[in-house]
């Protein structure tokens, strides 16, 4: 099947983002709507990956909490469309921006149960599980350069 990402604001992705958002984490994960929504969706880059139909199936958004460190969130594809790949191309794409920005690491709260995706790509848990709106999560890091002098 073919499918597309596109990358850009709030403004521009609001729309779609904000409906995969919404299936996947208040009505499949049962995330109070009023923790979903925070004020950092409008400094985000935001992802969104489509059906070639204009149907919008996964999502994510890229911070910069500070100088050099990127942070992935709101990682999410509908449920039956899981399995194909697509969270792990939302993934690159989010790591490719940070990249290129000249962000040294990334840093992530995963779910526990989406562990293995971030591990796959070199995430390395750092510290112990904790609670979340509900769900056990886990912190993780991948340093993307050791030696700010590599760039």
């Amino acid at each position: 099947m073919s499918t597309y990402i596109e990358i850009a604001d709030w403004a521009t992705l609001q729309t779609p983002a904000a409906h995969v958002r919404t299936q996947v984490f208040v009505h499949e994960q049962g995330v109070p709507a009023h923790e979903e929504w925070d004020v950092d969706d409008s400094t985000a880059i935001h992802a969104v990956l489509f059906h070639t139909n204009g149907q919008a199936l996964g999502t994510s958004r890229l911070l910069q909490p500070q100088p050099n460190v990127a942070k992935v969130g709101r990682m999410a594809v509908l449920r039956e469309w899981r399995g194909q790949g697509y969270g792990q191309r939302l993934l690159q794409a989010m790591l490719a921006i940070a990249r290129d920005r000249g962000d040294r690491e990334v840093v992530l709260s995963a779910q526990r149960s989406a562990e293995g995706l971030y591990a796959k790509h070199g995430f390395v848990s750092v510290g112990l599980p904790y609670d979340e709106v509900g769900i056990e999560h886990v912190a993780m890091r991948l340093v993307l350069m050791d030696d700010p002098m590599q760039k």
